[in-house]
């Protein structure tokens, strides 16, 4: 048998990433927090959270990590099913999502929820190829991944598809296109890219002009200053239509190859819990994305 205390003591450390922090969430001191965790490993026999800055859970800590939160999502579950006004309080939902997806319509679609119930969330943002590792390691109950590719006790549902086209202002075309875009022009051409894990213009590149290797790039990890960078005429890059459309209608920016785009599925997974806070966000993530994304077929 797990003691609950010990439990949550390790599960506070994680979400911290501090003992003190931890000890201050739980009004407990540092050193108490450090005991309950140090028994908890004890008991199980198994090392937990590897002590490095930043602190990470132990393939072990991944999987009591995981039931940590799926215990702590079905008693909020419960306590709001019972009704009990003393001890029900906010559910935090720690959710995986990719950067363009939370910076162009994953608020707009979970806002009804929002309203509805008493919901804290925590975030886990990288790119959309990216956020299935946030779900394998227990951080999350659930993640918007560009793969349909799932875990044993996880549901996948489709989501939909966003276009990707490769977009610049005037006068960056012109200035090393002049000539029209060929793929010699795209050697001396800086496109911009959201981190190193981020494959979009090079899958462009490959698809539409045959080009694989290094070419000039910047690193801007933020969807916001992605574009911006772009608008200001000193990149191009793969933007999402959400974003992108209204600056091609404005003339703010242009497609440096018309009607050549990267279409990216999106896919739902979702820890196999049947709590009322983890099914009402698939809903809402659901009819959200069957209105404004394009099917998958």
């Amino acid at each position: 048998m797990i003691d609950h205390r010990q439990l949550q003591a390790f599960g506070s450390v994680i979400e911290a990433q501090s003992f003190d922090k931890a000890a201050r969430r739980l009004h407990l001191t540092q050193s108490a927090v450090s005991q309950r965790v140090k028994q908890l490993e004890e008991s199980l026999g198994q090392l937990l959270i590897i002590r490095t800055q930043p602190l990470r859970p132990t393939p072990a800590g991944q999987q009591l990590l995981r039931y940590y939160r799926q215990i702590t999502l079905l008693q909020s579950d419960l306590l709001e099913s019972l009704g009990d006004a003393q001890v029900q309080g906010f559910t935090k939902l720690a959710i995986g999502v990719n950067a363009d997806s939370l910076s162009s319509w994953f608020m707009d679609a979970i806002t009804p929820l929002l309203k509805e119930r008493q919901l804290l969330l925590e975030l886990r943002v990288d790119d959309q190829d990216q956020t299935q590792h946030f779900l394998r390691q227990g951080e999350v109950i659930g993640c918007i991944s560009g793969s349909d590719q799932s875990v044993q006790g996880v549901n996948c549902i489709p989501l939909g598809r966003v276009c990707y086209r490769a977009l610049a202002t005037a006068e960056f075309k012109q200035h090393y296109f002049p000539n029209g875009v060929e793929p010699g022009g795209f050697k001396q051409s800086p496109a911009v890219e959201f981190n190193p894990k981020d494959e979009l213009q090079d899958r462009y590149l490959k698809t539409f002009f045959s080009i694989e290797g290094d070419y000039p790039r910047h690193q801007v990890p933020s969807p916001q200053a992605f574009v911006d960078l772009i608008q200001r005429g000193y990149a191009w890059g793969m933007v999402p239509d959400q974003q992108g459309l209204p600056l091609l209608e404005g003339g703010q920016l242009q497609e440096l190859s018309p009607g050549d785009y990267i279409q990216v599925p999106l896919f739902w997974h979702s820890w196999n819990l049947a709590t009322d806070a983890s099914r009402q966000l698939t809903d809402c993530l659901l009819s959200y994305c069957r209105t404004h994304l394009e099917s998958i077929e």
